[in-house]
């Protein structure tokens, strides 16, 4: 199977994260997307984090209704931060039968020089992108790895949900149903 893999803190999941995942999914040759829940992304600050198996909870119900797309919590027993080099040679280790590629927004491009082998990562796999506003793929335009996929461009953000939730705003909307109903009667973004 070639499965897509889309990092992120899902901190928490909304309704930009499913839109993205299941339209590349449905409009690539991807036979799944998983959702990489990291513990600590090295380019984030850890203390606005809630618990790992938390964030991994609220992605499984979001996700309960879509036979293609997985949470993994693969990066959980790895060291931190989690780069993705490693995660990559775990999962090639582990699930030898599938063919993995990676998700990811444009506005990373911009940084993706910085990550730990990214070469390696550039030479033994591919990388679908979406598209995100004030975003262009600079000189990873026309690398045969990179896939830029004409997917919807989603401004949500967890930061921006975290804080509405914080301010006792109705982000209803925002999130799929089963992560608000959880969410609505939880103290986890309080």
């Amino acid at each position: 199977m070639k499965i897509g893999l889309y990092f992120g803190s899902f901190n928490p999941i909304h309704i930009g994260h499913l839109v993205i995942a299941n339209h590349i999914h449905q409009y690539s040759d991807l036979d799944q997307v998983w959702f990489v829940v990291s513990p600590h992304n090295p380019f984030k600050e850890k203390s606005t984090l809630a618990n790992d198996y938390d964030r991994l909870h609220l992605v499984n119900l979001a996700i309960e209704d879509y036979p293609h797309l997985q949470a993994s919590k693969i990066e959980f027993g790895l060291s931190q931060p989690s780069y993705t080099i490693d995660t990559l040679a775990v999962l090639k280790e582990k699930y030898p039968e599938h063919d993995f590629c990676l998700i990811m927004g444009m506005d990373n491009l911009k940084g993706f020089h910085k990550w730990k082998n990214h070469e390696q990562i550039l030479k033994n796999y591919s990388v679908y992108v979406y598209p995100r506003i004030g975003s262009a793929p600079g000189e990873w335009l026309k690398h045969p790895k990179f896939q830029f996929v004409d997917a919807p461009i989603m401004e949500i953000s967890s930061t921006f949900i975290r804080n509405a939730i914080k301010e006792n705003k109705n982000i209803r909307p925002l999130l799929p149903e089963k992560v608000w109903e959880y969410l609505d009667g939880s103290s986890m973004y309080k």
